[in-house]
């Protein structure tokens, strides 16, 4: 399915995603608020374990805060766990991650394999930042650059950003094909359903964040 076929049916409009809206987007919300806080309050040993382990690595800061881009293309500042060295991007600027980048620390390649840097999201989340569900927000001067490039990019921007996507359920992460990525997050936008949500949700729990590619659409 071609990404022009999927702009002209899961383009902007000038009216809300049912996602955010109605009795269905106020579900979304809850299940966001609820499954997050319950995942913090659970994994919060696992969390502080993971810290400590950042700061014995190599005594830097535990946490990594970056701008992303997005519901209905608003900024706001992604948490992570570090996994980079302290001087990661202070030459070469915002590059694109690609595997076992040189930048990682041990520890931080080991995270990025398994996802777990990406834990603390879950604090967005319950701040309204972003979604359980979504497609992965992108930094300013990347999102610049795919708009340009790919038709239908903005489009990304009608839900909000997720912790985890279609995409990502089909392989489409890290260092991987845009246009395949953008292709699944348009089809989630056109498609979307709380039973969607649940399915990828439950997907990402079997298969974890694997940049293995999937068949997909």
């Amino acid at each position: 399915m071609k990404i022009a076929h999927l702009k002209s049916r899961a383009i902007i409009s000038r009216n809300p995603h049912e996602s955010l809206i109605g009795f269905q987007g106020f579900a979304k919300r809850a299940m966001d608020v609820g499954l997050s806080s319950i995942g913090l309050v659970v994994l919060s040993p696992f969390l502080l374990l993971i810290a400590a382990a950042i700061k014995l690595s190599d005594g830097g800061r535990i946490l990594y805060r970056q701008t992303r881009i997005g519901l209905n293309g608003r900024r706001f500042m992604i948490i992570k766990f570090r996994t980079m060295n302290l001087d990661a991007e202070e030459h070469l600027g915002a590059v694109w991650a690609v595997p076992n980048d040189p930048r990682c620390t041990r520890l931080g390649l080991i995270l990025r394999r398994c996802g777990f840097d990406e834990l603390p999201q879950l604090w967005n989340i319950v701040r309204g930042d972003m979604s359980l569900v979504g497609p992965r927000p992108e930094r300013p001067e990347f999102a610049r650059d795919l708009r340009k490039e790919y038709p239908g990019y903005n489009a990304r921007h009608a839900v909000r950003s997720g912790l985890t996507g279609f995409a990502q359920i089909h392989g489409w992460r890290g260092y991987t094909s845009i246009e395949d990525r953008l292709r699944h997050d348009l089809f989630y936008i056109q498609h979307w359903s709380l039973i969607l949500d649940f399915k990828v949700l439950a997907l990402t729990l079997i298969r974890g964040w694997s940049e293995r590619t999937r068949n997909g659409i």
